[in-house]
C-alpha cells in the first residue's frame, strides 16, 4: 500500500470495479472541510491500479484529558476486485496495520459488495457468494458488524442503458402514471443554481422536519454542491445537478443528482406537502433519469432500501415509491469495523448512542431554527 495525491485520484477509481462519488477527492475535500484528514491509499500503481481507498481520519478530543480519540473511515472503500481472494487479504493486512499504525478505535469499511439481488424470498432472488466469503473472512479477523450504518445498506438500481421507451415500460403502471399526471398538472422541471441553494436547504429543513429524520446545517450542504459541481465534461470527476420542480411558479420539490462514472445517484429529496397531490416527485425523477442518461450514465441508485423488506422497516413509505420505478435491490455487506483499539471500541460502542440522542435533538433545532 501507498500514500498518492488527489492530482489523478478520480481517474483512478474509474479504472477499478466498483467507483463511487464517495470515494473521490471532491468528497473529500467536503468531509475535510468537517475535521476529516484524507488519505488516499493505493494498491498497485496509478497506471495499472489493482485496489484504492480513501480513507478519512478524525480526531476527537476528550474534554479534561490528554488522550485523544481516532476513528477511520474508508467511505463505500476499499474498492477492488472482491473476488481476488489473494488481493483482498492484502488489501485487509494493510488497512488493519494503518489503523493500529494511525492509533485509530477502529477503521470502518462499507464497501458495495453484493450479498444479494432482489428481496429474500421473492421469485428471482439471488444470493452472491462472493459477498458470503468476504463477510466470514472480516469476522475470521475480528472485524464486526457496525451497529453505525453511515450510508445505506441496500438500495435500488435502475437500469437505464436502455431507451427511453423500455425505461418507462418497466416501470408500475401506477408510476407512468403519475409522471403523466404531474404533467397535466402544470409541473415544470428547470436545472438549480446557485441562487437556488438557500431555498433548496430550507424545503430539506421542511421535509427533514415533516418526515423525521435528522440533517445537517447549510454550510454542509452548500459544500457539497459546490465541491460537486465540477462541468461533466471533466469525466473523471463527480458531478451534481438539483433539478427543481415547479408549479406555477412555485417551487413544489426538487432533488440532488450526483454522476460518477457510469452511475447516477439520487442523493437527496426534498418536498412541499402542499403539492403533494400534484405528483411532481414522479416527474422529478423521471427528468433525473433522463439527465443522467443525457450524461453517458446506465445505472440510477436510488439510495436507499429498507433492510427488512415489511412494515416494520422505516424506510417502507419511502420503499412503496422507490419500488415502482422497475430496479432492482441490491443487498450489500453493510459497514463493518475493524477495532484496532478493543476497549476503546467498546467504550465508543457505549457512548455512542448516548451522543448520537444528543446531536439528533441538537440538529432538530437547528433545523427548526433555519425555517424560522
Amino acid at each position: 500500500m501507498q500514500f498518492v495525491s488527489p492530482k489523478h485520484w478520480d481517474s483512478i477509481l474509474l479504472r477499478l470495479p466498483h467507483p463511487h462519488f464517495l470515494q473521490t477527492a471532491e468528497w473529500a475535500k467536503v468531509k475535510s472541510r468537517y475535521g476529516w484528514t484524507p488519505f488516499y491509499a493505493l494498491w498497485g500503481s496509478e497506471d495499472t491500479p489493482q485496489a484504492a481507498a480513501l480513507l478519512l481520519q478524525r480526531t476527537i478530543p476528550i474534554r479534561g484529558m490528554a488522550a485523544r480519540l481516532r476513528i477511520l473511515y474508508a467511505p463505500k472503500g476499499p474498492n477492488l476486485q472482491w473476488d481476488d481472494d489473494a488481493l483482498r487479504r492484502r488489501v485487509l493486512d494493510d488497512l488493519q496495520q494503518f489503523a493500529r499504525r494511525q492509533g485509530g478505535i477502529f477503521l470502518k469499511i462499507d464497501p458495495d459488495v453484493p450479498l444479494g439481488w432482489g428481496i429474500p424470498g421473492d421469485a428471482g432472488a439471488r444470493e452472491n457468494p462472493v459477498g458470503a466469503a468476504v463477510e466470514e473472512m472480516l469476522r475470521s479477523r475480528g472485524w464486526v458488524f457496525s451497529e453505525e450504518q453511515i450510508q445505506f445498506r441496500n438500495t435500488v438500481l435502475v437500469d437505464i442503458s436502455s431507451p427511453e421507451e423500455e425505461i418507462l415500460a418497466r416501470m408500475k403502471q401506477k408510476t407512468r402514471y403519475n409522471i403523466r399526471l404531474a404533467a397535466r398538472r402544470g409541473v415544470s422541471i428547470r436545472e438549480g443554481t446557485r441562487e437556488d441553494w438557500t431555498l433548496l436547504y430550507k424545503m430539506y429543513a421542511e421535509t427533514a422536519l415533516r418526515d423525521s429524520f435528522t440533517i445537517r446545517d447549510e454550510a454542509y450542504y452548500r459544500a457539497v454542491w459546490e465541491n460537486l459541481s465540477a462541468p461533466r465534461a471533466k469525466t473523471d470527476a463527480p458531478c451534481a445537478k438539483n433539478l427543481i420542480a415547479e408549479i406555477g411558479g412555485e417551487t413544489a420539490a426538487a432533488l440532488t443528482l450526483v454522476c460518477f462514472g457510469k452511475r447516477a445517484y439520487y442523493l437527496y429529496g426534498m418536498s412541499r406537502a402542499a403539492y403533494r397531490r400534484d405528483m411532481p416527485a414522479y416527474l422529478l425523477q423521471w427528468e433525473a433519469i433522463r439527465t443522467a442518461k443525457s450524461l453517458g450514465c446506465d445505472t440510477y441508485d436510488m439510495w436507499g432500501a429498507p433492510e427488512i423488506f415489511d412494515e416494520r422497516d422505516s424506510m417502507w413509505g419511502v420503499w412503496r415509491f422507490k419500488r415502482g420505478w422497475g430496479g432492482e435491490v441490491l443487498r450489500t455487506l453493510g459497514a463493518w469495523d475493524y477495532p484496532s483499539q478493543r476497549w476503546a471500541y467498546a467504550l465508543y460502542r457505549e457512548i455512542l448512542p448516548r451522543f448520537l440522542d444528543i446531536l439528533r435533538r441538537r440538529g432538530k433545532e437547528r433545523t427548526r431554527r433555519a425555517l424560522r
